[in-house]
């Protein structure tokens, strides 16, 4: 064994494309990997152990093996993506356990790439709501066994946090990408809309929810990114002075942000001041409506995807939000409280170039059964954590998670980056430059 799980997947495509490694001896330590450690975090519903060595071997045979991308990399998959051979259960007893016929196709990009999926990660009952667990298991943070990994990707961003796979797929509706990122120290980026192929669910909560990578490295992030996206994000060799925005208020109204969030976004602030950025306070102008649009379009997202499964084999947190958004699904549909919400914004990012924020509010919910309990027990919960997320689904622009600091815990603390349409590129550049100033350890037990 070379020890080559834990690696970034830099590292590893690249010995993989100047064979020092094979796609075999990678995928097959990362198998063995999982095997020891899954059973503590419960980050995949399949290993698909057998089929990965198969597909190992397969890129190893690639002609143009010297040119891939992701040579050689695992990755892992969230349930309600679909994996060619594979059933997509979208974290419920209710859906078919059918294989798909085809891959879709984020997970066709990856394969084309030189990637292996090794398996589909855990998720929430339809990807609602933003703790991981259900018939298929419980997501818990890799960095505290004790707390969920969050949601809706928390089976994908546990995976990646605890060095069983370096990279994972998953997708953003409310946040889904940047809570679990944000609790298990990973870096993420929801692509602003069209970016990256979305196709999630039945559509794609109204054009909300994008899909996007997790990784341990910004480098990494950058590569993924590049594949699912089929362009190339370039990286900013001048890095002049940005217009910063630092905005430490919840954007929905009595939800109190706890000290390590907001002491996390004064360190950030603080450093990337001292490199050379305008960085200021200023809040944006959340209307005091957006606590009920988020609830509005969470909800009959939700109903959407609800449509011809069966509600008897749905838990009952799941068929009440289906139940209210069902409600609200013809305004929803209009677009209309979505187009409000941008004229309202847009302004604040033309004096700013960029926004920064808390991540989340409060740590992670203990990990255990949410799907037993009651609908707005869940919705408190969540909306507790993670204030910070929704607005951007909401508007369609681009948002990340970036590790900084550490909660009292000793699990990761993080702040979000946000920018205007079209600056996934900038936003990458800026989440550099706190990894330089401040670093980040990349896996949990590292």
């Amino acid at each position: 064994m070379s020890n080559w799980a834990g690696r970034s997947a830099a590292e590893i495509a690249a010995a993989v494309r100047e064979k020092r490694v094979t796609p075999r001896e990678v995928v097959a330590e990362h198998l063995t990997r999982i095997e020891r450690s899954d059973g503590r975090v419960g980050a995949f519903r399949k290993v698909r152990a057998r089929a990965a060595l198969v597909e190992a071997d397969e890129v190893a045979a690639r002609a143009e093996l010297a040119e891939l991308p992701l040579a050689g990399v695992p990755v892992a998959v969230k349930d309600n993506l679909a994996v060619r051979g594979e059933s997509c259960r979208n974290g419920s007893a209710a859906t078919p356990d059918t294989p798909a016929a085809e891959d879709h196709v984020t997970v066709a990009r990856l394969r084309a790439a030189g990637a292996v999926v090794v398996g589909l990660t855990n998720v929430p009952e339809l990807c609602v709501f933003g703790t991981t667990e259900g018939p298929y298991g419980i997501a818990r943070n890799p960095w505290d066994p004790s707390r969920t990994a969050g949601g809706s990707s928390g089976g994908s961003a546990a995976a990646v946090a605890a060095g069983l796979v370096p990279l994972a797929l998953g997708n953003d509706g409310m946040g889904s990408l940047r809570i679990p990122a944000a609790n298990c120290g990973l870096v993420t980026l929801k692509p602003g809309h069209a970016v990256v192929p979305a196709g999630i669910g039945h559509g794609d909560w109204f054009g909300m929810s994008e899909n996007g990578p997790l990784a341990t490295t910004v480098e990494d992030l950058r590569l993924m990114l590049g594949v699912l996206a089929d362009a190339e994000f370039v990286r900013r060799e001048e890095r002049g002075p940005l217009r910063i925005a630092v905005a430490l208020r919840s954007p929905l109204a009595g939800v109190p942000v706890s000290r390590p969030y907001t002491d996390a976004v004064r360190r950030a602030a603080g450093a990337l001041a001292r490199s050379g950025h305008r960085v200021r306070r200023a809040e944006p102008p959340y209307p005091p409506s957006l606590g009920v649009t988020a609830l509005r379009h969470w909800t009959a997202g939700t109903a959407m995807d609800a449509e011809g499964l069966d509600p008897a084999r749905l838990a009952r947190r799941t068929r009440v939000h289906a139940a209210v958004g069902r409600r609200f699904t013809r305004a929803v549909r209009t677009g209309a409280a979505r187009d409000r919400l941008r004229a309202r914004l847009t302004p604040f990012f033309t004096e700013h170039d960029m926004l920064l924020t808390p991540a989340l509010a409060r740590r992670s919910p203990q990990a255990g059964p949410w799907h037993e309990r009651g609908w707005l027990r869940n919705v408190l919960a969540n909306s507790a954590c993670s204030p910070f997320t929704p607005p951007w689904n909401l508007t369609g622009w681009p948002a990340m998670s970036v590790p900084v600091g550490t909660l009292p815990s000793g699990a990761p603390c993080a702040v979000q980056l946000v920018g205007r349409p079209g600056t996934e590129s900038l936003l990458l550049g800026v989440a550099e430059e706190l990894a330089e100033l401040i670093p980040w350890r990349r896996t949990a037990g590292a």
